[in-house]
């Protein structure tokens, strides 16, 4: 792990008193490229009237005239999500916003056990069975090559709206990219898409979709603004909580749905928003991330996606509150498997020397509930710090979910191994992959599980360096400079997520004058820290105590431990880094410590 002060230039004291904002918020704005003093502006403001035309997606057009001609023939639309947050919250915004403006739509997701991810034959042999004439798809799709050509040999139509990564083949050195035979296809990650913004989510290309044909359903301004409220909440819920980056568009939307959540009058979302305890309090990114979004994963994670979607289209609210208590519980359940697998998936890693030479973790959990392979993923990425891909068993082969880290692309290393694979013995493998650059999900059978691992460790050449977490600080900010105005105008740059994270500030603390235990746990630390010039603050840090006075008694000592336990002079100095916060129940200005070195 290596720290690093950024130092991007501007006038941040200039631009600040055009703004009227403190220079740091100015500095952190620079920080994540934001360069034209109208850009600050825009980032702070993120007008929803500024968002792309959908009609700039390709195909867009041929999509919205598909659903319409539907629509006005009265004929079945089925919408086909996917499990997860993404699949959920642009299914409800595809399925609802149709039938609000008159079309017969259903909404189908896959069984994440006997189905894997997205659009596959037996939901088109359903479709077909259930007489629907029209299939749209939403969050998946555009690798769906087999399942769209059976869709369209039984004389299905298909509408594809997605945001994953196009496949391709390398022919000749010349990448040619493989799009599904779909009546449209909508995702602006085609080559010859023109639409300006690349990153949208599954849930913001259905918002765009829903946006623009509301046109033709909705004449008057206001009446569709208003009509259009309830979807924006569920794009933003959807953006932050697929970890998209929250800048441009994505930050529009995320800034602009949040309000929205707020204020939603989504019987549903009011439910698990109460089942959570949240309500009365201003929902932020961390609650999509962190407590609202994993309710809604748990559905598709341990039963059933469909638990979710239906909580959003809920009318009555006692059945409403029983669905959000049900999620609530999953959510917990869930937690508690994960922490028993993340710790067996550690004892593995730690015991096999293959591991510690091993540039991508190809981990198996046998056992494993497969819809935990994704979260298990990201913690043992963020304990090691390498591209991770977490392998548990399927109905017939081993599926898993991959977790990368910067200047990794999962997606394209992927491809590459397949395909020189494929090349050489004249098959795939793996079996069925998709995803993006720091995220993918992937079948495998098992006797190939071996060879994978080696084929994908000997197939990177990436500089070492790639390995070494890097930590860039945004400001450092002496604790003296903290003031209540300063944190309150923090808020101008919310949401935080992918590609804006919450701003990192460091600071030395030369004494640690002392800490307090806290939680069931015994993993929150209370401590009181002196800078350099003397200023006093609290500081809360979330880790495990025994591991922090471990680092302590190995770096100064057991005799320097225990005159901090005992509140007595000692040696021990901290480099922090913290973001400052308001404390709830006191009301006074502390900082949150979320990593820190020792020095001295």
């Amino acid at each position: 792990m290596r720290w690093f002060v950024q130092t991007k230039k501007a006038d941040f004291y200039g631009i600040g008193a055009k703004l009227n904002i403190d220079p740091v918020l100015v500095r952190i704005m620079r920080n994540r490229d934001i360069i034209e003093e109208n850009d600050y502006k825009d980032f702070m403001d993120c007008n929803i009237e500024k968002l792309s035309s959908p009609l700039e997606m390709k195909d867009m057009d041929k999509a919205i005239a598909i659903i319409r001609e539907s629509m006005h023939n009265h004929e079945k639309i089925r919408v086909i999500g996917d499990y997860d947050i993404d699949g959920v919250t642009s299914g409800y915004i595809l399925c609802d916003g149709l039938e609000k403006m008159g079309a017969d739509v259903d909404f189908d997701v896959p069984d994440r056990i006997l189905d894997g991810y997205g659009l596959n034959q037996r939901l088109v042999e359903q479709a077909k069975e259930d007489k629907v004439d029209l299939i749209v798809t939403c969050d998946n799709g555009i690798a769906a090559f087999d399942s769209i050509a059976y869709g369209k040999s039984v004389g299905m139509k298909i509408v594809v709206t997605d945001h994953h990564e196009v496949k391709y083949e390398t022919i000749d050195g010349e990448k040619k990219y493989l799009i599904p035979e779909a009546d449209a296809v909508v995702d602006a990650k085609q080559e010859d898409c023109p639409y300006p913004f690349k990153e949208l989510c599954g849930a913001g290309v259905a918002y765009q979709l829903i946006r623009e044909l509301s046109k033709y359903y909705i004449s008057d301004k206001e009446q569709r603004e208003d009509f259009l409220r309830d979807y924006l909440a569920f794009a933003g819920i959807g953006t932050i909580g697929d970890i998209v980056p929250l800048l441009s568009e994505n930050r529009t939307i995320a800034k602009n749905g949040l309000r929205e959540v707020n204020h939603t009058r989504n019987i549903g979302l009011r439910a698990l928003i109460q089942a959570n305890n949240l309500q009365g309090k201003e929902i932020k990114s961390y609650h999509i991330g962190f407590v609202i979004g994993p309710c809604i994963n748990a559905s598709g994670r341990l039963e059933t996606a469909f638990k979710a979607f239906s909580l959003f289209r809920e009318k009555d609210a006692a059945r409403a509150e029983l669905l959000a208590r049900e999620l609530t519980d999953l959510n917990e359940e869930r937690k508690q498997m994960t922490e028993d697998y993340v710790a067996e998936a550690f004892r593995i890693i730690d015991g096999d020397e293959y591991y510690q030479n091993s540039s991508c973790l190809v981990v198996y959990l046998s056992g494993c509930h497969e819809s935990l392979a994704g979260i298990i993923a990201g913690r043992i990425r963020q304990k090691y710090y390498k591209p991770v891909i977490c392998l548990t068993d399927g109905e017939e082969m081993l599926k898993g979910s991959a977790r990368s880290i910067e200047g990794y692309d999962l997606n394209d290393e992927l491809i590459k191994v397949n395909q020189k694979y494929k090349e050489t013995y004249g098959e795939d493998l793996i079996a069925k992959f998709g995803g993006h650059k720091m995220a993918a999900g992937l079948s495998i059978e098992q006797e190939k599980l071996q060879v994978f691992r080696d084929r994908l460790n000997e197939a990177h050449s990436l500089d070492e360096e790639i390995y070494d977490e890097k930590i860039m600080i945004d400001v450092p900010m002496p604790f003296s400079y903290i003031t209540r105005d300063l944190i309150g105008q923090f808020d101008k740059l919310e949401p935080f997520g992918a590609q804006n994270p919450k701003p990192i500030f460091a600071e030395k603390c030369p004494i640690i004058e002392s800490v307090i235990v806290r939680g069931a746990n015994r993993n929150v630390l209370s401590m009181k820290l002196v800078n350099e010039d003397g200023y006093r603050i609290t500081a809360t840090m979330f880790m495990n105590s025994e591991v922090f006075f471990e680092d302590i008694e190995k770096k100064y000592g057991k005799g320097e431990l225990e005159k901090l336990l005992k509140r007595q002079k000692n040696k021990i100095a901290m480099k922090i880094l913290y973001y400052p916060v308001i404390n709830d129940y006191t009301g006074n200005i502390e900082v949150v410590i979320n990593n820190y070195v020792w020095y001295n």
